[in-house]
C-alpha cells in the first residue's frame, strides 16, 4: 500500500507498470535497452481512489488522463529503470495528493482608490508624452 494522505492509501496491484525504450539522446544504450517506465492507473475503476476526489484528479491530471480515466506517468529521464520507476511513482503520489488537496476559494479583490488615482494618472502622463510627439500645427 502506498500512503497518499493519512486517511488514504493506493493499492500497488492497481498500477500498471510497462518498461518501453526512451527516447532522445543516449546512443545503442537507447536502442537496446527499455529504461522508460510507463504507469497506468485506471482512476475509473480504482476501488482506492475516493469519489469525491476523481474530478478534480481528473482536472489536475489534464492530458495525462484519458477519456476512459486512465491516468498515465511516463518517466524516462535516467538510465536505468529504477531510478525511473521511482521517479514514476513520486510523481503518481505528488499528482494524488495535489487532486486531494481541497480548491481554495477565490477571494475577489477591487484595486485601491489609491491605485486607481495612480493608474490613471500614469494613463495622463503617457497621453502628454504622445501629444508631444504630434507634428505642430500650422497658424
Amino acid at each position: 500500500m502506498i500512503r497518499i494522505t493519512r486517511d488514504w492509501e493506493l493499492d500497488e496491484r492497481e498500477i500498471e507498470e510497462q518498461f518501453v525504450r526512451a527516447s532522445g539522446p543516449g546512443g545503442q544504450n537507447v536502442n537496446k535497452v527499455s529504461t522508460a517506465v510507463r504507469l497506468r492507473l485506471d482512476v475509473a475503476h480504482s476501488p482506492s481512489v475516493p469519489e469525491r476526489i476523481r474530478p478534480r484528479l481528473a482536472q489536475v491530471a489534464g492530458r495525462r488522463m484519458s477519456e476512459d480515466g486512465v491516468l498515465t506517468i511516463t518517466a524516462q529521464q535516467f538510465r536505468t529503470q529504477g531510478r525511473n520507476r521511482t521517479e514514476a511513482l513520486a510523481r503518481l503520489v505528488d499528482l494524488l495528493r495535489a487532486a486531494s488537496q481541497p480548491v481554495k476559494k477565490r477571494r475577489p479583490t477591487a484595486p485601491s482608490r489609491g491605485e486607481r488615482e495612480r493608474r490613471l494618472q500614469a494613463k495622463k502622463q503617457r497621453g502628454e508624452i504622445k501629444r508631444g510627439r504630434a507634428r505642430p500645427e500650422a497658424d
